[in-house]
């Protein structure tokens, strides 16, 4: 079911309801007032469920709520303590 969106006359600020599109109601009862809430034109909330901003997002929550437990830190390369760069630029890095 599509969310819509509604605004209190008593300034209760803006909030969402869920209805079947064949049964939205012009206004609504407002949660904090009991006022009558008139529904707002939004934009759509239109996503790409494959696209990869939203999967990255999604990662980004669920890491939040569910971390990923690790034993220890990565193995360390046997070609040495830092990575090797051909970047040229990269040589007027500062050095440590």
């Amino acid at each position: 079911m599509p969310l819509y969106e509604f605004r209190c006359a008593a300034d209760c600020g803006p909030f969402e309801r869920s209805f079947p599109m064949a049964d939205v109601p012009r206004s609504v009862p407002c949660p904090g007032c009991d006022g009558d809430a008139a529904r707002l034109v939004s934009s759509p909330r239109l996503g790409h469920g494959s696209s990869p901003a939203t999967n990255l997002l999604d990662s980004t929550m669920r890491s939040a709520h569910e971390p990923a437990v690790v034993a220890g830190p990565p193995p360390r390369s046997s070609a040495g303590s830092s990575p090797v760069t051909t970047n040229p630029l990269h040589r007027r890095l500062p050095r440590p």
